[in-house]
């Protein structure tokens, strides 16, 4: 208890002082209904007892038999839509503060898992589908949460890209595919922000479960990024326990293997008891790191107002603007005497998808009450759920204006069948769209859907999984007093066979394999790679103002300090606004990368008229690839495109830079 000694010198003297018993009983949780995601404390050596809560929306239920309430903040991957590492910032504030009100000590989050296949049921837990924008988005709020004196655990290292077959899986992922696009948002966050956890994946990677594999676990995670805090299995997903603890895995949630298994391990000599010492010390170290065993948990309550009013703001910058034809949005309140409020996510806030993530709301907004609140009462707000389209449709044909509400459950534990709205949803809005020509869809989905009924309605709203504060949100974003600043952090395709993993030896697998043969070309990649059109692209993303890019100067490389792309962004509409703007480069033909990737990128907050000079560095990453011979990263030489814009299909800025060796 000397707190002028390090964290690890205290975890060590600590270690030294336990029995075996007691050092097997820290490597497991216990997994009781009284206890649930809980390490037992010790109370003779002044041992607390460890809490763990799930992520990565919000402080987590903790025990779903029991959902401790929280914050419903918008889903991880609307907040990938911000492209805000700010907001990321905001956002991990409140999920660590909550935490800590209710006395606990880790998060189970967040999640940067790469957005491979749009059908994954659980793409609303991460980011995005690119590795550089993920791992940002991720630094940040790991930062922010461990400000609070809660542990991050990113997760699921790695791989974790389908829950269909997810416990058993085998993914084959070459080695310069695996170091490119699955492994960099973890490096980002070990590296910049220093998670005190990282949670290990369901899957195998190349014949290893990601929770057995030495190779990730110790040589890349520990060896390479200097990774010093603990790693944690999924729920179910410690196996061998001697094969599991060698590889590095600290702590498992379930006792299984954990427990009198692992006992038997260390009598038979399959692996010695210094490394369950390590394993103990580790998550120590972090405790202590903490302030976990000098300050105990004082639960107090959580400030819903305060945090529910900055759950609302953050939401509200996730939104996309997909369409917007005559610029039918903003809504003018004083123009409009009738309002049809129509569809199955009108009724109730959208406060997250199914599965571990799923908080419990303190409150919600319904989108019935924002809408009706944000109008005068002389305004005629009707509401139908849309459960029969012809219904709907005689609903909506005597209103000034329909605004349909839409969504789909994406879940933990299951893939969507497909990229359609589920229940007969696109009826719906086509008949609407059929009985009144000022049809609004707003969408709350967990990733990409198809739109057979695009042409039919002159404004779509992307709000993803808003939160608690669904009603409020969407009334803002309607009717102006938000400008839509979000843009979209995957692809949305034009149809089903149009996505990377397209055939079923990627996705889902065969005979429990699932091959990576699209290797590099992941999301926009391999839409650019095939040249196909999607329906929106990659960083997409519509406003109520106007911006235009200029002054593009790029910088010659410099082993010190990269490249510095400088230009101007100007807000030439009538209104404030935001912009994102996005700066990806071009490898040399012969390097074998993908036509174009995401190396940089900047929100841009502009009042009318305004100008802002923009400077952006680009590191040697940026221009480098995976020597699959030296097994390093390493210059790609050559001419590389330097381009600017507002996605990966818009960027009226170009120029080039030479790098001239591969040290």
């Amino acid at each position: 208890m000397n707190q002028s000694l390090s964290p690890r010198q205290r975890a060590d003297l600590l270690v030294k002082q336990m029995t075996l018993d007691e050092k097997i009983s820290q490597i497991h949780m216990m997994d009781v209904r009284e206890h649930p995601r809980e390490v037992a404390g010790i109370p003779r050596l002044g041992i607390p007892p460890f809490k763990v809560t799930n992520g990565p929306l919000g402080a987590g239920p903790g025990d779903s038999r029991a959902p401790q309430p929280a914050t419903a903040l918008p889903a991880a991957l609307g907040l990938g839509a911000s492209w805000d590492p700010a907001l990321a910032s905001a956002f991990g504030r409140i999920a660590g503060q909550e935490v800590a009100d209710r006395g606990e000590d880790l998060i189970e989050g967040p999640g940067v898992n790469i957005a491979r296949v749009p059908r994954n049921g659980r793409n609303f837990e991460y980011f995005s589908e690119d590795p550089f924008l993920s791992g940002k988005m991720g630094a940040a709020e790991v930062e922010a949460i461990q400000k609070q004196g809660v542990i991050a655990e990113v997760k699921h290292f790695t791989a974790n890209n389908q829950e269909t077959n997810r416990k058993t899986i085998n993914e084959v992922i070459d080695e310069r595919t695996l170091r490119e696009i699955y492994l960099p948002a973890f490096e980002t966050v070990v590296k910049e922000a220093k998670p005190g956890a990282v949670m290990a994946a369901y899957p195998s990677v190349n014949g290893e479960f990601c929770s057995e594999n030495t190779h990730l676990l110790k040589d890349i995670l520990r060896g390479e990024w200097g990774f010093q805090g603990f790693v944690q299995s999924d729920y179910t997903g410690t196996g061998n326990a001697a094969h599991a603890g060698n590889a590095g895995l600290d702590l498992a949630m379930k006792p299984n293997h954990y427990s009198g298994e692992m006992k038997e391990a260390i009598t038979n000599g399959q692996i010695s008891e210094a490394t369950v010492n390590e394993m103990v010390a580790c998550r120590f170290t972090e405790m202590f790191q903490y302030g976990m065993f000098d300050k105990p948990r004082m639960p107090k309550p959580i400030p819903a107002k305060e945090d529910g009013a900055i759950a609302r703001s953050i939401s509200e910058q996730c939104a996309v603007l997909l369409k917007n034809s005559g610029d039918i949005l903003p809504l003018n309140a004083k123009a409009i005497h009738t309002i049809a409020v129509i569809g199955p996510y009108a009724g109730a806030a959208d406060t997250g998808g199914g599965g571990s993530s799923a908080v419990k709301p303190i409150y919600t907004v319904t989108p019935l009450e924002g809408i009706k609140s944000r109008v005068d009462t002389n305004v005629t707000v009707t509401y139908d759920a849309g459960s029969d389209p012809a219904a709907a449709a005689a609903a909506a044909k005597s209103a000034d204006i329909a605004i349909v509400m839409v969504g789909d459950k994406d879940s933990e534990g299951k893939d969507r069948p497909n990229l359609s709205l589920p229940n007969n949803q696109d009826a719906l809005i086509a008949a609407v769209a059929a009985a009144n020509p000022k049809t609004i869809v707003v969408l709350k989905t967990g990733g990409a859907v198809l739109m057979p009924w695009l042409n039919q309605v002159p404004a779509v709203l992307e709000a993803w999984y808003p939160g608690e504060e669904d009603g409020n949100v969407v009334a803002d974003l309607l009717f102006g007093d938000v400008d839509p600043s979000g843009r979209l952090p995957v692809t949305f395709p034009v149809a089903e066979s149009e996505v990377p993993a397209h055939s079923p030896e990627q996705y889902p697998g065969v005979n429990g394999t699932a091959t990576y043969s699209e290797k590099l070309d992941v999301g926009y990649r391999w839409y650019d790679a095939k040249n196909e059109m999607p329906l929106f692209p990659f960083g997409f993303g519509l406003s109520y103002t106007t911006f235009k890019m200029s002054d593009l100067s790029v910088s010659d490389y410099s082993d010190k300090t990269g490249v510095r792309v400088g230009f101007d962004v100007t807000n030439t509409g009538q209104r404030e606004g935001a912009e994102v703007a996005q700066v990806y480069v071009a490898a040399p033909q012969n390097a074998g990368e993908p036509p174009k990737q995401l190396k940089g990128f900047a929100k841009v907050k502009l009042n009318p008229k305004q100008t802002r000079h923009v400077t952006i560095h680009l590191d040697a990453r940026a221009f480098s690839i995976w020597n699959v011979s030296s097994h390093r990263w390493a210059l790609a030489p050559g001419q590389h495109e330097i381009f600017v814009g507002t996605s990966s299909r818009r960027l009226p800025l170009h120029s080039v830079v030479m790098i001239s060796s591969s040290r």
